[in-house]
């Protein structure tokens, strides 16, 4: 049970300019003090919420990727985020977990944003991504997933253990729509007994968009830890698992949950 240093990044993003959101990003994540092991970057933070893959897509070769393999090598860090990628002749709206070693595991986005027509620019995932690191267990979802309870359920396992410890959610989520992101994020927590990340982007989008911000740490028992609208911001937090597993222990809901299964 060993605790775990995560900073977030809520930045604006220069739209669809890949080169200045990189450049920018690197000076903000050296400014971050020495003992961070995990830094989590907005949805598609090298573009903003772009439906334009043809003209930005990359391979899993490119620049982005590139750049977040030297980046957690420097560092020392994993970085996780989204970014747009064209693979097997589809694009995904993708989220990247990058180790310092350079092993990486990445989840496909599952729920797209059909209001704004990503269905129709981006191929859905079909599997969650259950990340590992000093111990804790961290479920990995971007933006819209937060609307459906389902895909982040907590399940527990034969030894009544839960899947994971704490769900990261990167987004580009609108200021217009920020009551529903803040309920909902606090609802994720109480519901999985977990800590909850929110990590949003902040300014207007090249669509005139507004972002608030409203990134959030969230407790297991659903009190905000961290909360800031309406500026850039870092922000760094230590979690500490005996705090999570105090929490299940007074409270042992998870194990009156309902047993289910998700067909694709």
């Amino acid at each position: 049970m060993q605790p775990l240093t995560i900073s977030i990044i809520q930045t604006s993003l220069v739209w669809e300019n890949k080169a200045a959101n990189l450049a920018m990003l690197l000076q903000k994540i050296k400014a971050i003090p020495q003992g961070t092991e995990l830094v989590v970057l907005p949805e598609m933070f090298s573009t903003g919420f772009s439906m334009q893959p043809e003209r930005l897509a990359e391979k899993m070769d490119g620049d982005t990727v590139t750049w977040m393999k030297n980046i957690a090598a420097e560092q020392k860090i994993i970085i996780t985020g989204s970014t747009i990628i064209e693979a097997e002749n589809n694009y995904y709206n993708r989220l990247l977990w990058m180790m310092p070693n350079g092993q990486y595991g990445y989840y496909d986005k599952r729920h797209l944003f059909g209001f704004a027509k990503e269905n129709d620019h981006y191929t859905a995932g079909n599997k969650r991504l259950i990340t590992q690191v000093k111990g804790w267990k961290i479920n990995m979802q971007v933006c819209y997933d937060l609307r459906f309870p389902v895909w982040a359920r907590q399940a527990a396992n034969n030894a009544g253990e839960p899947e994971f410890d704490m769900i990261i959610y990167v987004a580009n989520w609108p200021e217009r729509r920020s009551h529903a992101w803040k309920t909902l994020l606090t609802a994720r927590a109480i519901e999985n007994q977990c800590y909850v990340i929110g990590v949003n982007r902040t300014g207007t989008d090249g669509n005139n968009i507004y972002h608030s911000g409203d990134s959030m740490i969230i407790d297991p028992l659903g009190e905000t830890l961290y909360h800031k609208a309406d500026a850039e911001d870092i922000f760094t937090i230590t979690l500490q698992k005996e705090a999570l597993e105090e929490v299940r222990r007074r409270f042992p809901f998870l194990k009156d949950g309902d047993a289910f299964d998700i067909k694709m």
